[in-house]
């Protein structure tokens, strides 16, 4: 019995895995980062977010660029910033517990 709950664990996790890969960017959140060059941080904000990129779409902002000037004037201090389709997610560092538990809300929204 223990071999079979383990098989079938396995089985959803690699289906989850599959179908998250196969999605479309239309159906994954989008991870909003705003950044700017050069910056550190945010260099290693991408490396904490890579396990996660076949889960959401990562959209980067740029707030050096003048048409985006309200968001420099808004995080000109605190990037790397994290928005969550459009929402306020974190700063200056990547929180994981934060971005699994987000990403998991998302992801069974969408069942």
């Amino acid at each position: 019995m223990l071999h079979l709950r383990c098989y079938q664990k396995a089985q959803t996790a690699r289906f989850l895995m599959l179908k998250r890969l196969f999605m479309s960017e239309k159906e994954r959140p989008v991870m909003t980062l705003f950044t700017k060059n050069p910056c550190p941080l945010c260099d290693e904000a991408k490396e904490a977010l890579a396990p996660y990129m076949d889960r959401f779409v990562l959209e980067q902002v740029d707030i050096t660029q003048p048409e985006n000037a309200a968001w420099y004037d808004r995080y000109k201090y605190d990037i790397p910033v994290f928005h969550l389709n459009g929402q306020f997610l974190m700063m200056h560092k990547v929180n994981i517990k934060k971005l699994e538990k987000h990403l998991g809300n998302l992801e069974q929204q969408n069942k």
